[in-house]
């Protein structure tokens, strides 16, 4: 296997949808959305301004084996940026071939290029290959922060409960409508 690892470009958005399809899979979905729209959403986040995120594929010959999608953010340490690495996924039957290793090395090199003080992510609690992998690497875990999530009816909730002019807690607390 030689893979290589290059930044996603216009031309690998059907690859891309491809394997963030096997990916859903992988974190538990069982529908996906169709495929024109998974295109669409590809095409919007990663190379239509302002774009939502960057991305490296990894490449055995012309498959694509694996991804890391990444963002910067600011500031981090003083008012230098960070590296944050939202996604790291190798496809099942290429795990432990060294493809992840080298998605790895190439976000780190990207985070060194572009000034960043930091490379930061998560990884789900019960993904136990993932955090074995990252202990391989020599990587520990931090656990000085907390992970916080809207989404679905709670984020909409949460915004109608911020844009009232009468802010009760209690009644937030307990799921009342605002």
């Amino acid at each position: 296997m030689s893979v290589v690892v290059s930044p996603a470009g216009p031309t690998h958005v059907e690859a891309v949808a491809a394997l963030t399809q096997e990916m859903d899979r992988f974190y538990g979905a069982t529908k996906v959305e169709p495929l024109d729209l998974r295109l669409q959403q590809i095409r919007d986040a990663l190379f239509v301004e302002p774009t939502s995120a960057r991305v490296l594929l990894a490449w055995d010959n012309e498959q694509l084996v694996g991804f890391a999608s990444y963002s910067f953010l600011w500031p981090a340490i003083g008012l230098t940026r960070s590296l944050y690495l939202k996604e790291l996924y190798v496809t099942e039957t290429r795990r432990q071939t060294g493809a992840g290793k080298l998605l790895m090395r190439s976000i780190l090199e990207t985070a060194l290029r572009s000034g960043c003080s930091r490379v930061e992510w998560t990884t789900d609690r019960d993904n136990v290959h993932a955090q074995q992998f990252y202990q391989v690497l020599g990587v520990s875990m931090n656990s000085s922060k907390l992970f916080y999530r809207l989404e679905g009816k709670e984020l909409s909730l949460t915004l109608r409960y911020l844009a009232s002019p009468q802010l009760d807690p209690a009644k937030r607390a307990n799921g009342g409508e605002v």
